[in-house]
């Protein structure tokens, strides 16, 4: 329909041209403009009614109606017609912007997975995605989506986790690896367990946080709604004035007042203003989703630009969160595989993590655990067991203190080393001596140095929070080279970090993973998810979530964030400044009502096309460039 308004608006504007050569007697009410206004208009004219109507709100659609009216009155059609046909391209452009920023929602809708190949006692079946049960065993063959989360347990194969991740090649996965639901499996056959099914799984979870950003607003666009709500009667006014000021200094031949009082209510109606920060934060959002970085809510990006400090959590953020052998040591007569071997063993009947650690490790290493006798476990200290007679006691040093144990001077100097590392330590001992050590370490994030570096070239504050010792922060703060660490923190300890940070004058972003640091996400002025297939506690008190754990990409969210809000503050004075010297040129009658809502609704367009801009710029590139 926008199209027929403007073919209208078109032979309009022909018979304008032509009056000027040749003389015309023609209605103003045979103008075919009136068919422009009728089409553009009526949506406006039912939006300003509603919002002042149903939710008592004098919105700028009610400014612009006043001036197509008065310009009616004035039989200044063709006036009438280019407001409501540009008013009605402005939001074609709007939603185009919007469209294009939705595109990550809809293809991740579009891979939602309508079935999958369930395995029964008596064969396969393909049922329905939605009939799918946690626990049920499933294959996946190749070339096909993966239907629900869930855990492979036979089989190997790369999957394109694009969709989810942002990454551009296949990530190898086997048994125990984990694999989400609308990624596609390219090669290998494998059979997987299901674990998050329905509503529960990764590719929903995506979708609902993208709806959420699609109805939340920004602090910055609710301020300019308010503005613009507050310029409508003021606009009215001002042209009231003008109309007043003409009609006494020039008089009022051919309607000179009235004319430039219209003309000031065409141009001073706020769409711009109105337009800058929806349609950049969308676009920002949009631009977000196709790397892997779902933002909630424009509110989240507004805080991401403002943010000047980073806290990072170290367990699951700058590391992987997964504790593995790194040094098995030998004090005694046991070789190290022995030693392994034997502390493996007990372990197994073990529950604690680092128990489970070692026992992972051995079977890696294909090392034969032997039988294991008097098990015995005493919490929070360590576990004991005979093998082939023999007993061994595996814990801390407490523990093995408390059980007569003595340490030699080479054993003392052996653990302090292993301590300044930042290694977990898992002391061995028969029923007399030290036998060994085994050292194990959380392995750090390939990318998290030159992450912090990137940061801090970006100008941030850079600190780590983390519940870890202190020399285990301090050597992996080294690692990455943060020099402010905070550790042995509580959860509340880390929400006081925080806040400590905030009375400081820094606008903090936290980063973190876990339900223990949901507080200090909330607390901080962003919070940023690392796992938003992980912790569901963490990723609803954080307003942005990294797809896939990627660390890679906070430069790349820096980057975006601040340039979103250069982006809607640029707008947003490009919108005044333009309107300012309308009402100016309005005011001296150098504009009329026709050539006024052309200069008015240009800056509408420029809003629109500059937030346009934004979905299409390299910033990832950027990023790497750092």
């Amino acid at each position: 329909m926008t199209i027929v308004a403007g073919v209208f608006l078109a032979f309009s504007l022909a018979l304008l041209i032509t009056k000027n050569f040749v003389e015309l007697n023609i209605s103003p009410w045979l103008d075919p403009a009136l068919i422009t206004v009728v089409i553009s208009g009526y949506p406006l004219l039912y939006l300003a009614l509603y919002r002042l109507i149903k939710q008592r709100w004098v919105s700028s659609a009610l400014l612009i109606m006043v001036a197509m009216i008065a310009s009616l009155c004035l039989a200044e059609v063709f006036a009438a017609g280019e407001v409501a046909f540009i008013m009605a391209i402005g939001a074609i452009l709007e939603d185009k912007t919007a469209e294009r920023a939705k595109k990550g929602l809809n293809n991740l809708i579009k891979l939602t997975p309508q079935t999958g190949r369930v395995i029964f006692e008596d064969g396969e079946r393909v049922i329905p995605a939605s009939e799918i049960k946690s626990g049920m065993k499933l294959g996946v063959l190749a070339g096909e989506t993966i239907p629900v989360d869930g855990k492979i347990i036979s089989g190997t194969t790369s999957v394109d986790q694009s969709i989810m991740t942002g990454e551009s090649l296949p990530v190898d996965k086997g048994e125990g690896d984990e694999v989400f639901c609308g990624t596609m499996n390219c090669y290998g056959s494998v059979d997987m367990v299901a674990t998050n099914v329905g509503e529960d799984s990764s590719l929903q979870k995506m979708i609902r946080l993208l709806k959420e950003a699609e109805n939340k607003k920004a602090p910055m666009q609710r301020i300019a709604d308010k503005w613009a709500t507050c310029l409508v009667p003021v606009a009215i006014a001002i042209a009231i004035i003008t109309g007043v000021v003409t009609y006494f200094v020039i008089g009022n031949e051919n309607n000179a007042a009235l004319i430039r009082a219209v003309t000031v209510l065409v141009v001073f109606c706020p769409c711009a203003l109105v337009l800058a920060t929806p349609t950049a934060v969308m676009a920002g959002i949009g631009q977000a989703t196709k790397y892997g970085v779902l933002i909630k809510s424009g509110e989240a990006m507004e805080s991401m630009g403002k943010s000047n400090c980073i806290a990072f959590d170290k367990t699951g953020t700058l590391t992987f969160g997964k504790l593995t052998v790194s040094n098995v040591i030998a004090f005694g007569n046991l070789s190290e595989s022995r030693l392994l071997a034997n502390t493996a063993a007990i372990e197994s009947r073990s529950e604690h993590p680092l128990g489970k650690a070692i026992v992972a490790y051995a079977k890696e290493q294909n090392i034969t655990l032997p039988e294991v006798e008097n098990f015995a476990m005493i919490a929070g200290k360590g576990v004991s067991g005979a093998i082939d007679g023999q007993i061994y006691y595996c814990g801390n040093r407490r523990y093995l203190e408390e059980c007569g144990i003595t340490f030699s001077h080479k054993d003392n100097e052996a653990l302090d080393k292993l301590r300044k590392d930042g290694k977990a330590v898992i002391l061995v001992a028969s029923q007399k001596n030290v036998l060994g050590a085994i050292g194990l370490s959380d392995t750090l994030r390939p990318a998290a140095k030159e992450t912090v570096r990137k940061l801090r070239k970006l100008g941030y504050e850079i600190v780590l929070l983390t519940g870890d010792h202190q020399a285990t922060a301090q050597c992996f703060a080294e690692q990455v080279g943060i020099t402010n660490v905070k550790a042995e923190l509580l959860p509340q300890d880390k929400v006081t970090a925080v806040e400590g940070l905030q009375n400081q004058g820094y606008n903090v972003c936290m980063i973190g993973d876990g339900v223990n640091d949901a507080p200090a996400l909330k607390t901080a002025n962003i919070g940023v998810s690392m796992s938003s297939v992980g912790s569901d506690i963490a990723t609803e008190a954080a307003g942005i979530a990294l797809i896939g754990d990627d660390i890679e990409k906070l430069p790349y969210l820096c980057i975006l964030a601040r340039a979103t809000l250069k982006t809607i503050k640029f707008s947003i004075a490009l919108s005044m400044i333009i309107n300012f010297v309308a009402i100016i040129l309005s005011s001296l009658g150098l504009l009329t009502p026709i050539t006024g809502a052309i200069v008015h609704n240009a800056g509408s367009i420029f809003v629109v096309l500059i937030a346009a801009l934004l979905y299409d710029r390299k910033f990832i590139k950027k990023a790497e460039k750092i």
